[in-house]
């Protein structure tokens, strides 16, 4: 045992609805990119100062991709959730991504923003994919 009296084993890892929910989102958005010719790179890119949800290639232009997804519209919809501090903590993101990946350091890159509102089936009503959607300054 490497540490004993902790009981450390293995156990099921459980997610959570609103990370199944996020899941699910990134998914959805990962192939409506893809359906428009963008090429995956990776995904859920974290660190302790950010996570990147999807990285993707959109011809010779690196794009890092915010994913949101909402059920419904009762609070704040999927296209207003995005703040000012969540736009910083992507900056940082995609610069420290950058710096670990120095192979696409030399690419043209921006931010884009996905905002997936679904249904109560579980449908998607609405997808919103903006471009160049957070820029630095």
């Amino acid at each position: 045992m490497l540490f004993p009296g902790r009981g450390l084993g293995l156990r099921l890892v459980k997610q959570t609805a609103r990370q199944v929910l996020g899941t699910a989102g990134e998914q959805l958005a990962r192939r409506h990119l893809e359906q428009r010719g963008y090429r995956f790179v990776a995904a859920n890119w974290r660190r302790p100062y950010g996570e990147l949800d999807l990285i993707m290639r959109d011809g010779d232009v690196l794009v890092f991709v915010e994913v949101k997804t909402r059920h419904g519209e009762q609070l704040v919809t999927a296209e207003e959730s995005l703040t000012a501090a969540q736009a910083r903590r992507l900056l940082r993101g995609a610069q420290s991504f950058l710096a670990e990946r120095v192979d696409l350091a030399s690419l043209f890159w921006r931010i884009d923003f996905v905002a997936i509102t679904l249904a109560p089936t579980g449908a998607v009503s609405r997808l919103t994919h903006v471009v160049d959607a957070v820029r630095s300054g």
